[in-house]
């Protein structure tokens, strides 16, 4: 009599070698950036990771894509890594800026009318 488990078994062999594929770009990341970072970087980004996991990602995806594009030609160092980030911000803040921002207006509701004028005397 086959299990249930044993039915699931087909879909979950393909959802592990999803897990797979992912495992191993993950692992190759981390050994790019390792090439391409130095030790006080690498520990900044590390750190980052643990507070701002998104943006520790994406400056990883800028700084690969940097290094496959051939724009790293040395490795990284903290202070460039800091200026990368002072540069993201400031992109994400003009960003934030540019955004529209919805505002209500309260009108108030007149008490009389315009035809009658109280304060002819």
């Amino acid at each position: 009599m086959p299990s249930v488990l044993q039915g699931a078994g087909g879909r979950s062999g393909a959802i592990d070698g999803q897990d797979d594929n992912t495992a191993q770009q993950e692992e190759m990341k981390r050994q790019l950036l390792s090439q391409i970072l130095e030790s006080d970087a690498k520990e900044r980004l590390s750190r980052i990771a643990l507070v701002k996991p998104q943006k520790a990602s994406a400056i990883s995806d800028i700084l690969l894509q940097m290094a496959r594009s051939g724009q790293v030609r040395q490795r990284v160092s903290e202070e460039q890594l800091i200026m990368l980030l002072d540069q993201v911000d400031q992109v994400g803040a003009n960003e934030s800026a540019n955004k529209i921002t919805l505002t209500w207006q309260v009108t108030r509701k007149k008490t009389f009318d315009d035809d009658d004028d109280d304060w002819d005397l």
